[in-house]
């Protein structure tokens, strides 16, 4: 059998979710397992993050899978929904909804009774200048005043556009978000991401809602997840069908981009951009075999890449690390000009999923 396969490391995920708790020890944790769990598979997860608070995702259908499941946790839709006709099925799922223009507020009026009665919060979405999603100052205040005035219980919610980095408009979201909180007391609030977590926790508030440090990698590109200390959930794994060895001058793969400046072994890999591996490096790209790098040769196929293994023991059926432990999904990401999240995230449904 074709050996392309991802291992779902569940102790390593519990132990993120403690780490969330170390660092926002008087927050609620909101964990976001949107796009199938940031490509970990949701199966797999949700167990591993039974101590959550809540759960967040995108849409109803993310938040329907968490039921059919058999997990009753709150439930976030984070972009709320997207007709009225969700609002009775979010409702009976005891789904908590963000509110980001004016057509969900009035479809939220619609259904006041039943949404309180539910005990359910609504999430107010404050665009404070990513510009995505939420409504702007002075609109959300009238937004939230009127909620309350009508029952609901309200949380001021907001995203950072840039808490990875130093940036001007950091600051200018702080001090936005702190005076609506101020003009709307008493009102709960959530602004901060994974970034956010370890660079604001005088901004924790009452929920946080961690994505990709949960899965072990890192919102930082000048820090690594041992930095901050977090385990990788993923190990995406393939084993070595095919050795070869290529004398100077010979060309390896589609288009002949690689050419051998000596003589080498090439051990060919069961993995390709069918499975979601990327094919595009602006850098020089590795995998591990027992901790140690080997570089990537020639472009990546549908189902094989190349990787030069010379000088190393290498037979039929070695296993290769393309990310895990030991070649972090950030790098890969760096080497392919990319982000981390993208590359769990299209993962195709190609490799054989396991969890430990």
């Amino acid at each position: 059998m074709r050996q392309a396969t991802v291992y779902i490391d569940r102790n390593a995920l519990q132990y993120n979710l403690n780490r969330v708790k170390q660092l926002a020890t008087n927050s609620k944790i909101v964990s976001m397992v949107k796009a199938n769990a940031y490509g970990h598979g949701i199966k797999d997860c949700l167990a591993a993050l039974n101590a959550s608070d809540a759960f967040g995702v995108a849409c109803l259908q993310e938040g329907l899978e968490i039921r059919e499941l058999g997990f009753q946790q709150p439930v976030t839709l984070i972009e709320g929904v997207f007709s009225e006709d969700e609002m009775p099925i979010a409702i009976k799922q005891k789904f908590e909804c963000v509110i980001h223009h004016q057509q969900q507020f009035e479809w939220l009026i619609k259904h006041k009774q039943a949404y309180i009665n539910q005990g359910l919060k609504v999430w107010v979405k404050l665009n404070s200048g990513m510009n995505r999603l939420g409504f702007k100052n002075p609109e959300i205040i009238e937004v939230i005043k009127t909620l309350k005035s009508e029952g609901f219980t309200c949380v001021l919610a907001m995203h950072f556009a840039n808490a990875d980095v130093d940036h001007p408009l950091n600051e200018q979201q702080k001090q936005q978000f702190l005076q609506i909180k101020q003009a709307c007391d008493p009102v709960l609030a959530s602004c901060c991401n994974s970034a956010a977590i370890y660079k604001w926790p005088e901004l924790h508030f009452d929920y946080v809602r961690p994505g990709i440090m949960l899965y072990g990698a890192s919102p930082f590109a000048d820090q690594t997840v041992h930095d901050l200390d977090l385990k990788p959930v993923m190990t995406f794994s393939a084993e070595v069908i095919a050795l070869n060895h290529i004398q100077t001058n010979e060309h390896v793969g589609y288009g002949s981009t690689f050419c051998a400046t000596q003589a080498m072994d090439i051990a060919i890999v069961s993995i390709g951009y069918g499975d979601g591996y990327p094919r595009a490096y602006i850098k020089q790209n590795y995998v591990a075999i027992d901790k140690q790098p080997c570089a990537v040769v020639g472009r990546v196929s549908m189902d094989m890449i190349a990787i030069d293994v010379t000088g190393m023991q290498v037979k039929l059926g070695t296993p290769v690390e393309l990310w895990g432990p030991h070649r972090l999904v950030d790098d890969v990401a760096d080497a392919n000009g990319t982000i981390g999240y993208e590359l769990l995230c299209r993962l195709s449904n190609r490799p054989t999923r396991k969890s430990t």
